[in-house]
């Protein structure tokens, strides 16, 4: 396989690590109101467990507050359970037709916490794309092992992943730098 390839296909795998990132951190909770809290919340509809942004429309009004309106209205007492049991910590409201959520100020313990956590994601992010760039390396010994690339293009491509692993790392940082500021705000 090209040395090209075998970059690509490595520094693809870096790129879903992150967007993973992104996505595990929208459920991280902030000072205010944000759809990505409530999103992943599995609800049982009809004996199977389907994500609440397939049977809902989440908005947020304002950054104190989310709401709930269900496509079906029958489902409305099931999406509040559902969100009673997650590990929200929020009470659910519900009114009939939408279920609301008030959104708490954070304690500056708790925003610590929360710090901690974001911290935690990225270490693991980080730790993953280093695997990525050990697999990278190895696939390039085994390629010129096998001599179906040269000595010095290995050690080209050895450089290459150390510069695209670097960037991730970096990227990696700066996610997590802008969610733990967005945490300590008042």
């Amino acid at each position: 396989m090209p040395v090209q390839n075998i970059l690509a296909e490595h520094e693809d795998s870096m790129k879903k690590s992150i967007d993973f990132l992104h996505t595990e951190l929208k459920g991280v909770r902030t000072g205010r109101a944000s759809t990505g809290l409530v999103e992943h919340v599995r609800v049982d509809y009809y004996g199977s467990p389907t994500p609440l942004n397939q049977l809902a429309t989440i908005s947020t009004p304002d950054a104190t507050s989310i709401v709930i309106k269900p496509f079906d209205p029958g489902s409305l007492k099931d999406i509040e359970k559902a969100i009673k049991v997650s590990d929200l910590g929020l009470p659910p409201i519900a009114d009939g037709k939408v279920v609301r959520l008030s959104i708490p100020p954070l304690s500056g313990e708790r925003r610590e916490q929360l710090v901690q956590q974001v911290k935690q994601m990225g270490e693991q992010t980080k730790i993953s794309i280093r695997n990525i760039r050990r697999d990278a390396n190895k696939q390039l010994d085994d390629e010129e092992k096998s001599k179906d690339i040269t000595e010095d293009d290995r050690d080209r491509g050895k450089k290459e992943v150390d510069e695209i692993t670097k960037k991730y790392t970096e990227e990696v940082d700066s996610v997590v730098k802008a969610k733990s500021e967005e945490i300590m705000e008042q």
